[in-house]
């Protein structure tokens, strides 16, 4: 997929759920499974598989990223500490959870603008339409597929096992 001029990956940073800085050039050389979630969807068990792929492939180099956002149906209304003891204690997420943040409009974070201009979904719209969208990338920072919020983690063990 086409990349914006002067620009990849790596050069995005987001704070984590404690508030840290943390700059993609951390993920340089691993493969990404990035995800928007949200605690009150319907697609909320879909944790439990990201967690599983969080277990089985982080050894090999995986990292599952996920970022909370509550632009769609107000389903994660909780702030940094909430959205963590619910993770925590419902699905034992231990992968890299970061903080709220818009992933459309005009506040969406950097990030998200740049994933949904490389990977653009469906009829190429730009756009995130709920949460749960997944976006894979390969060790060297290409978006190499966009998945839709209704495909579940196990879903795309067989992609994943392409880039480790």
């Amino acid at each position: 997929m086409a990349k914006p001029a002067n620009t990849s990956i790596y050069s995005f940073s987001a704070r984590t759920l404690t508030g840290e800085p943390v700059s993609f050039e951390r993920y340089r050389g691993r493969p990404l499974l990035i995800v928007n979630t949200a605690s009150e969807c319907g697609f909320t068990p879909q944790y439990a598989g990201l967690q599983q792929l969080h277990e089985q492939y982080a050894a090999r180099g995986l990292e599952v990223l996920g970022f909370p956002c509550n632009q769609f149906g107000k389903q994660e209304p909780g702030d940094a500490q909430q959205i963590g003891s619910f993770c925590d204690r419902n699905f034992g997420v231990s992968f890299q959870l970061f903080e709220k943040i818009d992933v459309k409009g005009p506040q969406a974070h950097p990030l998200y603008k740049y994933l949904t201009k490389v990977a653009p979904g469906l009829l190429g719209f730009e756009r995130i339409k709920w949460n749960f969208t997944k976006f894979l990338v390969d060790r060297d920072g290409n978006v190499v597929k966009r998945y839709a919020p209704v495909t579940k983690p196990e879903a795309i063990v067989e992609d994943i096992e392409h880039l480790l």
